[in-house]
């Protein structure tokens, strides 16, 4: 994990150096806003890793001296098929179109996407993949 945290640091850190130097040469609020909350979110990232990687034993694709076979084996459970992250999708299109069209239509995305997201957080308490 050390090595995705400097990653993400060294980001933080051109950004940090870059953010003053485009305020002063263009005096422009939006992309200055935007590379300062750049740095905060690569810098959050970056500081996330390092304290994970404090807490965490080493990892195989951290030691130099690792074999690939040692990192074999099964990497997660990944589910086979899923309908929910459409609707998923479909309610934040109708949210976002909502302030458009009319306020009606994101008091209807906001009903669907609750069905939509209880239905992809308990999708493998019910049905062919109940645990």
């Amino acid at each position: 994990m050390k090595v995705e945290g400097w990653m993400f640091t060294a980001i933080a850190i051109f950004l940090a150096i870059v953010s003053p130097i485009y305020w002063f040469m263009s005096h422009e609020i939006i992309g200055t806003v935007a590379l300062v909350m750049s740095f905060l979110l690569f810098g959050m990232v970056g500081v996330y890793l390092f304290v994970l990687a404090r807490k965490m034993d080493e990892r195989v694709e951290d030691r130099k001296d690792a074999e690939i076979v040692e990192g074999a084996g099964a990497m997660g459970f990944f589910p086979p098929k899923s309908i929910w992250p459409f609707w998923v999708a479909i309610t934040v299109q109708l949210l976002t179109l909502g302030p458009v069209f009319g306020w009606w239509i994101s008091i209807l995305a906001v009903c669907l996407g609750i069905w939509a997201l209880s239905g992809w957080v308990f999708e493998f308490y019910r049905g062919d993949y109940q645990h």
